[in-house]
């Protein structure tokens, strides 16, 4: 039997909501071992003179313990 955890990462990027999803996933599986899924909570942009500045994704990462 296994036991999930889930945890909130909140990750952004200058560049694209994927990248943001993939700096949040690179810096999440430094520290959390078995991490098997990523569901990604909201996305949004902030802006700078009527210009996106920053891409940010909420996302909740799903690890399994031992």
């Amino acid at each position: 039997m296994s036991v999930a955890r889930v945890t909130e990462i909140i990750a952004s990027s200058p560049n694209s909501f994927k990248a943001a999803i993939e700096i949040g996933l690179k810096r999440a599986t430094k520290t959390l071992k078995n991490v098997q899924s990523a569901w990604i909570a909201s996305q949004e942009v902030m802006l700078k003179n009527d210009k996106v500045v920053t891409y940010r994704v909420r996302m909740k990462v799903t690890f399994i313990l031992n």
